[in-house]
Protein backbone atom coordinates (compact mmCIF):
# COMPACT_ATOMS: atom_id res chain seq x y z
CA UNK A 1 0.00 0.00 0.00
CA UNK A 2 2.80 2.11 0.69
CA UNK A 3 5.17 1.34 -1.92
CA UNK A 4 6.81 4.77 -2.46
CA UNK A 5 6.15 6.86 0.56
CA UNK A 6 7.96 9.80 -1.15
CA UNK A 7 5.15 10.30 -3.89
CA UNK A 8 3.03 10.50 -0.93
CA UNK A 9 4.78 13.45 0.62
CA UNK A 10 5.16 15.45 -2.83
CA UNK A 11 1.62 15.61 -3.22
CA UNK A 12 0.42 16.45 0.20
CA UNK A 13 3.75 18.34 2.05
CA UNK A 14 2.49 21.97 1.74
CA UNK A 15 5.99 23.19 1.68
CA UNK A 16 6.43 21.75 -1.71
CA UNK A 17 3.21 23.04 -3.75
CA UNK A 18 4.49 26.13 -6.28
CA UNK A 19 3.04 29.81 -6.11
CA UNK A 20 -0.75 30.04 -6.96
CA UNK A 21 -0.98 25.61 -7.33
CA UNK A 22 -3.68 23.93 -5.89
CA UNK A 23 -3.57 21.34 -3.04
CA UNK A 24 -3.51 17.73 -4.66
CA UNK A 25 -5.12 14.68 -2.89
CA UNK A 26 -3.61 11.56 -2.74
CA UNK A 27 -5.12 8.87 -4.80
CA UNK A 28 -5.10 5.58 -2.61
CA UNK A 29 -7.95 3.96 -4.34
CA UNK A 30 -10.43 5.11 -2.51
CA UNK A 31 -9.93 8.74 -2.76
CA UNK A 32 -9.60 9.81 0.49
CA UNK A 33 -6.93 11.99 1.82
CA UNK A 34 -3.69 10.47 3.72
CA UNK A 35 -4.40 10.87 7.68
CA UNK A 36 -2.17 12.25 9.77
CA UNK A 37 -0.02 9.31 11.08
CA UNK A 38 0.97 9.40 7.47
CA UNK A 39 1.84 13.15 6.95
CA UNK A 40 3.20 12.88 10.08
CA UNK A 41 6.01 9.78 9.20
CA UNK A 42 6.39 10.97 5.52
CA UNK A 43 7.03 14.90 5.98
CA UNK A 44 10.27 14.76 8.11
CA UNK A 45 11.87 13.00 4.95
CA UNK A 46 10.69 15.53 2.87
CA UNK A 47 11.71 18.21 5.14
CA UNK A 48 15.00 16.99 5.46
CA UNK A 49 15.49 16.31 2.10
CA UNK A 50 14.50 19.93 1.24
CA UNK A 51 17.39 21.74 4.21
CA UNK A 52 19.99 20.11 1.49
CA UNK A 53 18.40 20.90 -1.34
CA UNK A 54 18.57 24.77 -2.90
CA UNK A 55 15.06 24.57 -4.72
CA UNK A 56 13.61 28.08 -5.89
CA UNK A 57 10.38 26.42 -4.60
CA UNK A 58 12.05 27.13 -1.06
CA UNK A 59 11.63 31.08 -0.81
CA UNK A 60 7.42 30.94 -1.61
CA UNK A 61 7.29 30.81 2.14
CA UNK A 62 9.43 34.02 2.98
CA UNK A 63 8.21 36.96 4.17
CA UNK A 64 9.60 40.59 4.53
CA UNK A 65 11.44 41.08 8.05
CA UNK A 66 9.62 43.65 10.25
CA UNK A 67 13.06 45.57 10.20
CA UNK A 68 12.75 45.41 6.11
CA UNK A 69 8.80 47.10 6.60
CA UNK A 70 9.98 49.46 8.85
CA UNK A 71 12.72 50.42 6.82
CA UNK A 72 10.31 50.63 3.88
CA UNK A 73 7.73 52.69 5.65
CA UNK A 74 10.42 55.65 6.84
CA UNK A 75 11.55 55.82 3.28
CA UNK A 76 7.77 56.08 2.02
CA UNK A 77 7.45 58.78 4.91
CA UNK A 78 10.33 60.95 4.05
CA UNK A 79 8.96 60.57 0.70
CA UNK A 80 5.43 61.92 1.71
CA UNK A 81 7.03 64.22 3.58
CA UNK A 82 9.19 65.80 1.05
CA UNK A 83 6.69 65.69 -1.11
CA UNK A 84 4.47 67.98 0.77
CA UNK A 85 7.11 70.31 1.53
CA UNK A 86 7.50 71.09 -1.92
CA UNK A 87 4.50 71.38 -2.95
CA UNK A 88 3.74 73.97 -0.34
CA UNK A 89 7.02 75.64 -0.56
CA UNK A 90 5.76 76.33 -4.35
CA UNK A 91 2.39 77.18 -3.71
CA UNK A 92 3.31 79.77 -2.04
CA UNK A 93 6.08 80.83 -3.95
CA UNK A 94 3.34 81.30 -6.39
CA UNK A 95 1.71 83.71 -4.34
CA UNK A 96 2.04 87.73 -5.12
CA UNK A 97 4.11 89.19 -1.53
CA UNK A 98 1.39 91.16 -0.40
CA UNK A 99 -1.05 88.91 0.00
CA UNK A 100 1.33 85.99 1.33
CA UNK A 101 1.33 86.80 4.51
CA UNK A 102 -2.45 86.54 5.15
CA UNK A 103 -2.83 83.36 2.97
CA UNK A 104 -0.39 81.54 5.35
CA UNK A 105 -2.01 83.40 8.31
CA UNK A 106 -5.34 81.72 6.92
CA UNK A 107 -3.88 78.59 6.18
CA UNK A 108 -2.35 78.09 10.04
CA UNK A 109 -5.65 79.09 11.43
CA UNK A 110 -7.58 76.32 10.00
CA UNK A 111 -4.89 73.76 10.35
CA UNK A 112 -3.02 75.25 13.57
CA UNK A 113 -5.18 73.31 15.77
CA UNK A 114 -5.46 69.72 14.24
CA UNK A 115 -1.21 69.99 14.22
CA UNK A 116 -1.57 71.25 18.12
CA UNK A 117 -3.70 68.36 18.89
CA UNK A 118 -1.26 65.84 16.58
CA UNK A 119 1.55 66.71 18.48
CA UNK A 120 -0.28 66.01 22.07
CA UNK A 121 -1.25 62.75 21.06
CA UNK A 122 2.09 62.21 19.94
CA UNK A 123 3.21 63.14 22.95
CA UNK A 124 0.67 61.12 25.13
CA UNK A 125 1.76 57.84 23.60
CA UNK A 126 5.37 58.98 24.59
CA UNK A 127 4.19 59.12 28.06
CA UNK A 128 2.47 56.29 28.10
CA UNK A 129 5.13 54.05 26.85
CA UNK A 130 7.06 55.68 29.72
CA UNK A 131 4.55 54.65 32.12
CA UNK A 132 4.64 50.86 30.98
CA UNK A 133 8.11 50.85 31.51
CA UNK A 134 7.93 52.01 34.82
CA UNK A 135 6.49 50.94 38.04
CA UNK A 136 3.55 53.16 37.91
CA UNK A 137 0.60 51.53 36.96
CA UNK A 138 -1.76 54.37 35.01
CA UNK A 139 -4.65 51.88 33.98
CA UNK A 140 -5.51 51.80 37.88
CA UNK A 141 -5.22 55.45 38.05
CA UNK A 142 -7.60 56.49 35.29
CA UNK A 143 -9.95 53.50 35.59
CA UNK A 144 -9.18 52.12 32.40
CA UNK A 145 -10.10 48.91 31.41
CA UNK A 146 -8.36 45.68 29.88
CA UNK A 147 -9.30 47.26 26.58
CA UNK A 148 -7.72 50.70 26.68
CA UNK A 149 -4.88 51.57 24.47
CA UNK A 150 -1.46 51.10 24.51
CA UNK A 151 0.97 53.55 23.53
CA UNK A 152 1.69 51.46 20.30
CA UNK A 153 -1.89 52.28 19.24
CA UNK A 154 -1.77 55.74 20.47
CA UNK A 155 1.11 56.32 17.96
CA UNK A 156 -0.68 54.24 15.15
CA UNK A 157 -3.40 57.00 15.41
CA UNK A 158 -1.11 59.59 15.57
CA UNK A 159 0.74 58.80 12.43
CA UNK A 160 -2.41 59.02 10.71
CA UNK A 161 -3.14 62.06 11.85
CA UNK A 162 0.64 63.40 10.90
CA UNK A 163 -0.49 62.11 7.22
CA UNK A 164 -3.96 63.27 6.91
CA UNK A 165 -3.48 66.80 8.13
CA UNK A 166 -0.48 68.21 6.54
CA UNK A 167 -1.84 66.91 3.58
CA UNK A 168 -5.24 68.27 3.65
CA UNK A 169 -2.59 71.33 4.39
CA UNK A 170 -1.04 70.59 1.30
CA UNK A 171 -3.53 70.42 -0.96
CA UNK A 172 -5.37 73.40 0.30
CA UNK A 173 -2.14 75.61 -0.58
CA UNK A 174 -2.03 73.88 -3.58
CA UNK A 175 -5.55 74.06 -5.05
CA UNK A 176 -5.93 78.13 -3.86
CA UNK A 177 -2.32 78.92 -5.22
CA UNK A 178 -3.50 77.43 -8.55
CA UNK A 179 -6.92 79.32 -8.92
CA UNK A 180 -9.40 76.59 -7.58
CA UNK A 181 -10.54 78.45 -5.11
CA UNK A 182 -13.60 76.44 -4.27
CA UNK A 183 -12.01 73.09 -4.12
CA UNK A 184 -9.48 74.94 -1.80
CA UNK A 185 -11.94 75.75 0.60
CA UNK A 186 -13.37 72.44 0.81
CA UNK A 187 -10.72 70.84 2.17
CA UNK A 188 -10.28 72.43 5.51
CA UNK A 189 -14.46 71.71 5.92
CA UNK A 190 -14.14 67.72 4.72
CA UNK A 191 -10.85 67.46 6.96
CA UNK A 192 -12.93 69.30 9.99
CA UNK A 193 -16.65 67.14 9.45
CA UNK A 194 -14.63 63.97 9.06
CA UNK A 195 -13.15 64.21 12.18
CA UNK A 196 -15.82 65.05 13.82
CA UNK A 197 -17.61 61.99 12.25
CA UNK A 198 -14.82 59.61 13.82
CA UNK A 199 -15.11 60.76 17.13
CA UNK A 200 -19.10 60.54 17.31
CA UNK A 201 -19.29 57.51 14.70
CA UNK A 202 -21.67 55.49 16.69
CA UNK A 203 -20.46 51.98 15.64
CA UNK A 204 -17.64 49.73 17.36
CA UNK A 205 -14.53 50.27 14.78
CA UNK A 206 -12.31 52.84 15.21
CA UNK A 207 -11.31 51.79 19.34
CA UNK A 208 -15.08 52.72 19.88
CA UNK A 209 -14.31 52.06 23.86
CA UNK A 210 -11.73 54.45 24.12
CA UNK A 211 -13.58 57.41 21.92
CA UNK A 212 -16.76 56.84 24.27
CA UNK A 213 -14.28 57.15 27.16
CA UNK A 214 -13.07 60.48 25.56
CA UNK A 215 -16.57 61.70 24.92
CA UNK A 216 -17.90 60.94 28.23
CA UNK A 217 -15.08 62.58 30.21
CA UNK A 218 -15.48 65.71 28.17
CA UNK A 219 -19.14 65.37 28.82
CA UNK A 220 -18.53 64.98 32.46
CA UNK A 221 -15.93 68.25 32.27
CA UNK A 222 -18.30 70.46 30.69
CA UNK A 223 -21.23 69.40 33.21
CA UNK A 224 -19.39 68.94 35.97
CA UNK A 225 -22.31 67.22 38.32
CA UNK A 226 -21.11 64.56 39.46
CA UNK A 227 -18.41 64.05 41.86
CA UNK A 228 -14.77 65.27 40.08
CA UNK A 229 -12.74 61.72 39.08
CA UNK A 230 -8.70 61.69 38.83
CA UNK A 231 -9.09 61.78 34.68
CA UNK A 232 -12.37 64.57 34.45
CA UNK A 233 -9.73 66.71 36.17
CA UNK A 234 -6.81 65.34 34.39
CA UNK A 235 -7.89 66.06 31.16
CA UNK A 236 -9.58 69.38 32.00
CA UNK A 237 -5.97 70.41 32.98
CA UNK A 238 -4.80 69.53 29.89
CA UNK A 239 -7.06 71.95 28.40
CA UNK A 240 -6.31 74.37 29.87
CA UNK A 241 -3.21 74.20 28.07
CA UNK A 242 -5.31 73.94 24.53
CA UNK A 243 -7.13 77.15 24.92
CA UNK A 244 -5.55 78.67 21.60
CA UNK A 245 -6.88 75.39 20.07
CA UNK A 246 -10.26 76.18 21.19
CA UNK A 247 -10.17 79.84 20.10
CA UNK A 248 -8.98 78.91 16.19
CA UNK A 249 -11.31 75.94 16.00
CA UNK A 250 -14.27 78.81 16.89
CA UNK A 251 -12.92 81.21 14.62
CA UNK A 252 -12.41 78.61 11.75
CA UNK A 253 -15.83 76.82 11.99
CA UNK A 254 -17.45 80.66 12.40
CA UNK A 255 -15.62 81.25 8.54
CA UNK A 256 -17.04 77.97 7.35
CA UNK A 257 -20.56 78.52 8.45
CA UNK A 258 -20.50 81.84 7.19
CA UNK A 259 -18.60 80.88 4.06
CA UNK A 260 -15.63 82.90 4.38
CA UNK A 261 -12.42 80.33 3.60
CA UNK A 262 -9.95 81.36 0.83
CA UNK A 263 -11.94 84.52 0.95
CA UNK A 264 -10.75 88.48 1.93
CA UNK A 265 -14.17 89.57 3.51
CA UNK A 266 -12.34 88.44 6.85
CA UNK A 267 -9.46 90.02 6.32
CA UNK A 268 -11.02 93.15 8.97
CA UNK A 269 -10.62 92.55 11.83
CA UNK A 270 -14.10 93.91 13.00
CA UNK A 271 -15.81 91.35 10.86
CA UNK A 272 -17.84 88.51 12.25
CA UNK A 273 -15.23 86.09 12.44
CA UNK A 274 -12.17 88.79 12.63
CA UNK A 275 -9.61 89.09 15.23
CA UNK A 276 -11.63 91.58 17.70
CA UNK A 277 -14.45 89.27 17.75
CA UNK A 278 -16.17 89.44 21.38
CA UNK A 279 -16.25 85.67 20.98
CA UNK A 280 -11.83 84.93 21.17
CA UNK A 281 -11.96 85.66 24.90
CA UNK A 282 -14.90 83.90 25.67
CA UNK A 283 -13.90 80.75 24.21
CA UNK A 284 -10.33 81.49 25.63
CA UNK A 285 -11.63 81.10 28.93
CA UNK A 286 -14.00 78.41 28.71
CA UNK A 287 -11.69 75.75 29.95
CA UNK A 288 -10.62 77.78 32.99
CA UNK A 289 -13.69 78.21 33.64
CA UNK A 290 -14.35 74.18 33.76
CA UNK A 291 -12.09 74.18 36.04
CA UNK A 292 -13.01 76.40 38.23
CA UNK A 293 -16.37 74.85 38.51
CA UNK A 294 -14.37 71.23 38.87
CA UNK A 295 -12.88 72.51 42.20
CA UNK A 296 -16.05 74.34 43.37
CA UNK A 297 -17.79 70.88 42.86
CA UNK A 298 -15.00 69.21 44.56
CA UNK A 299 -15.48 71.23 47.96
CA UNK A 300 -19.28 70.64 47.62
CA UNK A 301 -18.48 67.25 48.10
CA UNK A 302 -14.89 67.20 50.55
CA UNK A 303 -15.33 70.32 52.20
CA UNK A 304 -10.98 70.66 51.43
CA UNK A 305 -10.30 74.25 51.67
CA UNK A 306 -7.35 73.76 49.29
CA UNK A 307 -10.19 73.31 46.66
CA UNK A 308 -11.04 76.99 46.85
CA UNK A 309 -7.48 77.78 46.71
CA UNK A 310 -7.16 75.98 43.31
CA UNK A 311 -10.63 77.24 42.19
CA UNK A 312 -9.04 80.65 42.97
CA UNK A 313 -5.51 79.75 40.90
CA UNK A 314 -7.77 79.21 37.67
CA UNK A 315 -10.19 82.42 38.07
CA UNK A 316 -6.98 84.46 37.65
CA UNK A 317 -6.61 83.49 34.26
CA UNK A 318 -10.17 85.86 33.69
CA UNK A 319 -8.66 88.88 33.55
CA UNK A 320 -5.76 87.93 31.90
CA UNK A 321 -7.46 87.26 28.72
CA UNK A 322 -10.18 90.07 29.22
CA UNK A 323 -7.82 92.68 30.04
CA UNK A 324 -5.98 91.60 26.90
CA UNK A 325 -9.42 91.46 24.81
CA UNK A 326 -10.13 95.38 25.82
CA UNK A 327 -7.45 96.65 23.97
CA UNK A 328 -9.81 96.85 20.86
CA UNK A 329 -12.56 98.14 22.23
CA UNK A 330 -11.06 101.15 24.69
CA UNK A 331 -9.26 104.11 23.50
CA UNK A 332 -5.41 103.97 22.83
CA UNK A 333 -4.48 106.24 26.35
CA UNK A 334 -6.35 104.12 28.70
CA UNK A 335 -5.47 101.04 27.38
CA UNK A 336 -1.45 102.12 27.80
CA UNK A 337 -2.05 103.92 30.89
CA UNK A 338 -4.82 102.16 33.09
CA UNK A 339 -5.57 98.63 31.00
CA UNK A 340 -2.30 97.25 30.22
CA UNK A 341 -0.45 97.98 33.37
CA UNK A 342 -3.38 95.71 35.07
CA UNK A 343 -2.99 93.38 32.37
CA UNK A 344 0.24 93.10 33.25
CA UNK A 345 -0.36 92.93 37.31
CA UNK A 346 -2.61 90.26 36.57
CA UNK A 347 -0.40 88.11 33.89
CA UNK A 348 2.26 88.16 36.63
CA UNK A 349 -0.53 86.87 39.33
CA UNK A 350 -1.11 84.19 37.26
CA UNK A 351 1.82 82.99 36.23
CA UNK A 352 3.67 83.10 39.72
CA UNK A 353 0.31 81.52 41.08
CA UNK A 354 0.20 78.77 38.97
CA UNK A 355 4.02 77.75 39.01
CA UNK A 356 3.60 77.67 42.77
CA UNK A 357 0.64 75.31 42.83
CA UNK A 358 2.47 72.79 39.96
CA UNK A 359 5.64 72.78 42.63
CA UNK A 360 3.90 72.45 46.11
CA UNK A 361 0.87 70.66 44.77
CA UNK A 362 0.37 69.16 41.74
CA UNK A 363 3.41 67.01 41.93
CA UNK A 364 4.38 67.77 45.74
CA UNK A 365 8.19 68.01 45.16
CA UNK A 366 8.55 69.70 48.54
CA UNK A 367 10.27 66.14 49.26
CA UNK A 368 11.84 65.67 45.60
CA UNK A 369 10.41 62.45 44.96
CA UNK A 370 12.14 59.69 42.62
CA UNK A 371 10.44 60.65 39.38
CA UNK A 372 10.67 57.51 36.81
CA UNK A 373 11.24 54.31 39.03
CA UNK A 374 11.71 51.83 35.96
CA UNK A 375 11.33 47.95 35.95
CA UNK A 376 14.24 47.31 33.81
CA UNK A 377 17.36 49.66 34.19
CA UNK A 378 17.97 51.69 30.89
CA UNK A 379 19.79 54.68 29.32
CA UNK A 380 16.67 56.66 30.14
CA UNK A 381 16.02 55.17 33.84
CA UNK A 382 19.88 56.12 34.64
CA UNK A 383 19.32 59.59 33.10
CA UNK A 384 16.29 60.31 35.30
CA UNK A 385 16.17 58.09 38.48
CA UNK A 386 16.91 60.29 41.53
CA UNK A 387 19.13 62.71 39.31
CA UNK A 388 18.58 66.41 41.14
CA UNK A 389 18.98 67.98 37.47
CA UNK A 390 15.77 66.85 36.48
CA UNK A 391 13.87 68.47 39.01
CA UNK A 392 15.95 71.90 38.39
CA UNK A 393 15.08 71.51 34.85
CA UNK A 394 11.86 71.03 35.15
CA UNK A 395 10.97 73.46 38.00
CA UNK A 396 13.06 76.03 35.39
CA UNK A 397 11.47 75.74 32.67
CA UNK A 398 8.24 75.63 34.03
CA UNK A 399 8.25 78.74 35.31
CA UNK A 400 9.35 80.22 32.42
CA UNK A 401 6.81 78.73 30.32
CA UNK A 402 4.47 79.23 32.33
CA UNK A 403 5.11 83.18 31.62
CA UNK A 404 5.93 82.59 28.51
CA UNK A 405 2.03 80.97 28.33
CA UNK A 406 0.64 84.05 28.57
CA UNK A 407 1.75 85.45 25.60
CA UNK A 408 -0.93 82.95 24.29
CA UNK A 409 -4.21 84.21 26.34
CA UNK A 410 -3.93 87.81 25.16
CA UNK A 411 -5.74 88.53 21.85
CA UNK A 412 -3.51 91.78 21.21
CA UNK A 413 -0.32 89.77 21.26
CA UNK A 414 -1.57 87.06 18.57
CA UNK A 415 0.05 88.74 15.14
CA UNK A 416 2.58 86.84 14.51
CA UNK A 417 0.91 83.22 13.57
CA UNK A 418 4.49 81.45 14.02
CA UNK A 419 5.64 83.12 17.17
CA UNK A 420 1.94 81.73 18.58
CA UNK A 421 2.36 78.59 17.14
CA UNK A 422 5.76 78.24 18.90
CA UNK A 423 4.17 79.37 21.91
CA UNK A 424 1.40 77.14 21.97
CA UNK A 425 3.76 73.89 21.35
CA UNK A 426 6.17 75.03 23.93
CA UNK A 427 3.06 74.90 25.91
CA UNK A 428 2.35 71.58 24.85
CA UNK A 429 5.85 70.62 26.19
CA UNK A 430 5.58 72.28 29.52
CA UNK A 431 2.54 69.92 30.07
CA UNK A 432 3.82 67.01 28.88
CA UNK A 433 6.62 66.84 31.41
CA UNK A 434 3.92 68.14 34.09
CA UNK A 435 2.01 64.92 33.46
CA UNK A 436 4.97 62.94 34.37
CA UNK A 437 5.11 64.13 37.75
CA UNK A 438 1.56 64.66 38.45
CA UNK A 439 0.57 60.95 37.52
CA UNK A 440 3.70 59.52 39.81
CA UNK A 441 2.80 62.02 42.54
CA UNK A 442 -1.10 60.68 42.08
CA UNK A 443 0.63 57.02 41.99
CA UNK A 444 2.60 57.80 45.26
CA UNK A 445 -0.74 58.60 47.09
CA UNK A 446 -2.92 55.24 46.30
CA UNK A 447 0.62 53.48 46.99
CA UNK A 448 1.38 55.20 50.51
CA UNK A 449 3.98 57.59 49.99
CA UNK A 450 6.13 54.94 46.90
CA UNK A 451 5.26 51.70 48.79
CA UNK A 452 4.08 49.95 45.51
CA UNK A 453 1.20 47.24 46.23
CA UNK A 454 1.07 44.34 43.92
CA UNK A 455 -2.11 44.64 41.51
CA UNK A 456 -2.97 41.22 42.62
CA UNK A 457 -3.17 42.26 46.63
CA UNK A 458 -5.01 45.64 46.00
CA UNK A 459 -8.88 45.15 47.57
CA UNK A 460 -11.38 45.61 45.47
CA UNK A 461 -12.65 48.40 47.62
CA UNK A 462 -9.53 50.79 46.99
CA UNK A 463 -10.93 50.14 43.37
CA UNK A 464 -13.53 51.98 43.87
CA UNK A 465 -12.54 55.15 45.86
CA UNK A 466 -10.15 55.60 42.66
CA UNK A 467 -13.64 57.19 41.16
CA UNK A 468 -14.02 58.98 44.58
CA UNK A 469 -13.05 62.61 44.95
CA UNK A 470 -10.87 62.01 47.52
CA UNK A 471 -8.15 63.12 45.32
CA UNK A 472 -6.16 66.41 46.09
CA UNK A 473 -6.77 68.37 42.98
Amino acid sequence: MFENPSAIGSSHSPHLRKLGAKSVSSDLGSGEPVNSVQEGYVLPFVVGEMKGSSSPMQTTAIMPSPTFLWRFKVIWFLIWAFTCCKIGWDSVMRMSADLRDLFLYEAFLYYNPLLLVTMMVWLWGVCLWVFSQSTINYAKIFDLDQNHLTHREIWKCSIWMTVIVPTSMTAYLYLYSHGEVALAASQPVILYVAVALVLIFPFDIFYFSSRYFLLRTLWRIAFPLQPISFPDFFLADILTSMAKVFSDLERSVCRMVHRQVATIAWFEADSVCGSHSVAIPLVLVIPYIWRLLQCLRQYKDTKEKPTLFNALKYSTAVPVIFLSALKYHVTPDSWTYVYRRLWLFSSLVNSLYSFYWDITRDWDLSVFTRIFKFNKPSLCSNLLYGRQWVYFWVIGSNLVLRCTWTYKLSAHLRHNYLTVFMVAALEMLRRFQWIFFRVENEWNKITKCGFQIPMTDIPREEEKLLGSTNHNV
